[in-house]
């Protein structure tokens, strides 16, 4: 469990890590205001993109030999982004960190599901998972302010050298190796499916800067939505799908997975634009950027430790429901922060909410996205959850940026920022009251059919 932890932390410190020092980047790397968004997108898209062949990989090869090897591409990976001499190097090689967590993240949750019985213990387990996230972007977002203040945030990156070593050695020492299946490697759906999202990301970003009557912003969202298509077309068809859609026969899972995508993508919102609207509008440097998280964080953990006491009171579902609840009125108050905002009242107090936010709302969405599935497909069902995870970061990023970048055209300097920032914030309150309304109408709703139906009925929600 504390290895499972360990490389889930890394994983996401480095999604948070990067962000409080995103200006340092911007200013040294010369990335524009829209293509920052690129130094995230660049890691979540092949993250999310190449995830389900991680999935399959591991259940074809065996889950500690892609562990091991989604850990060696990672560490490398990190080494080179933090060596990074321009911002095409650095995309470059933050593509290819995102390739290793996607091969690293699956086996982590399938390591998880065959190792804990499902029921109060994986409830537990999966609960730890979800507090390692929280506790990893509040140490990313606060080692990640100081160390672009003081050090650089170059060695944000290399912090995983040792880390990714030392996990490698404790795998082969106390991880043993699952089972091999014999299989084959969906290579055309995992190229149709990371080229298509990859397309919808491009497309939105390039709308911010260009517009969207801007030919190659219509061709790359067209082309996307032809690949996504063309995809499903060939899991459909494929003898061993690297996304079995059979998943999506349970409308537990498919809410899961939605709500997913639309809470994620409000979420990473929320993280990048609060970093500019902190550094860029109020001034702060990036430690007292990454400390003035905290709030936002600091709940979290104990929220989602706390989870599995919580549902032997309230139901999973009721606490799931609260959980985005606080997040829309959170994110809807962060949208009236002004440029002369106090901190206290504009950030703080809606940060708590959104803390509580995470701790309820990722927990149950993680279980909700696995459930009832059966060992041989562990490995995909943990993929699409973080498949679902990592297109949110993504698109939803992208989407929000185009957005922004739409409400503050002709606009410039304070103006230009405190409007761009409060147009993100609004269009993500409308993420999460669509996931809301996700949750309401499956999972929720599949809940009640389940409670209702006779002794003796048989049929799967």
């Amino acid at each position: 469990m504390a290895i499972i932890l360990a490389s889930y932390v890394m994983i996401v410190l480095d999604i948070s890590v990067v962000l409080t020092g995103l200006p340092k980047i911007h200013e040294q790397l010369g990335f524009s205001e829209a293509n920052l968004a690129w130094v995230q997108s660049a890691y979540t898209l092949t993250f999310g993109g190449f995830m389900l062949l991680g999935a399959r990989a591991g259940d074809i090869l065996g889950r500690r030999r892609m562990f091991v090897t989604g850990l060696a591409i990672f560490t490398l990976a990190s080494l080179a982004i933090g060596a990074s001499p321009s911002a095409t190097w650095m995309l470059t090689w933050r593509a290819i960190q995102g390739f290793g967590a996607a091969v690293l993240a699956p086996s982590t949750l399938a390591l998880l599901q065959t190792n804990f019985a499902e029921g109060h213990e994986r409830t537990r387990a999966v609960s730890y998972y979800a507090a390692a996230a929280g506790a990893s972007a509040t140490v990313g977002l606060v080692l990640g302010g100081v160390l672009a203040e003081w050090v650089s945030w170059r060695a944000g990156f290399y912090v995983n050298l040792p880390i990714g070593i030392g996990l490698i050695i404790a795998s082969y020492r106390y991880i043993e190796e699952t089972p091999k299946h014999t299989g084959r490697f969906d290579l055309l759906g995992a190229l149709t499916s990371t080229l298509g999202i990859g397309g919808l990301v491009f497309g939105f970003i390039r709308s911010a800067q260009s517009g969207w009557s801007d030919p190659i912003t219509i061709m790359s969202i067209a082309g996307a939505v032809v690949l996504i298509m063309l995809f499903v077309m060939i899991e459909r068809r494929a003898a061993q799908p690297i996304l079995p859609l059979d998943l999506f026969s349970s409308r537990v899972r498919s809410g899961a997975y939605a709500a997913r995508v639309l809470y994620l993508g409000a979420m990473v919102g929320f993280f990048f634009f609060t970093t500019l609207y902190m550094q860029n509008v109020k001034g702060y440097g990036p430690a007292n950027s990454g400390l003035a998280f905290v709030p936002a964080t600091i709940l979290h953990v104990p929220f989602a430790i706390a989870f599995p006491r919580l549902v032997k009171t309230f139901s999973a579902n009721r606490l799931l429901v609260v959980g985005i609840v606080m997040g829309i009125a959170g994110m809807a108050w962060l949208s009236f922060a002004t440029a002369g905002a106090p901190y206290i009242t504009a950030i703080a107090l809606p940060m708590l909410l959104i803390g509580v936010s995470q701790g309820l709302t990722l927990s149950p969405l993680t279980s909700a996205g696995v459930a009832g599935v059966a060992l041989a497909n562990a490995g995909a069902a943990s993929g699409a959850v973080n498949v679902a995870h990592q297109i949110g970061s993504s698109v939803g990023l992208s989407i929000l940026v185009a957005v922004a970048g739409i409400a503050s055209a002709g606009l410039q300097g304070q103006a230009f920022a405190v409007r761009r920032i409060g147009a993100a914030f609004d269009t993500g309150t409308v993420m999460l009251a669509l996931a809301l309304l996700v949750v309401l109408t499956t999972i929720v709703a599949a809940d009640k059919v389940s409670q209702n139906r006779p002794l003796g009925a048989t049929g799967a929600a």
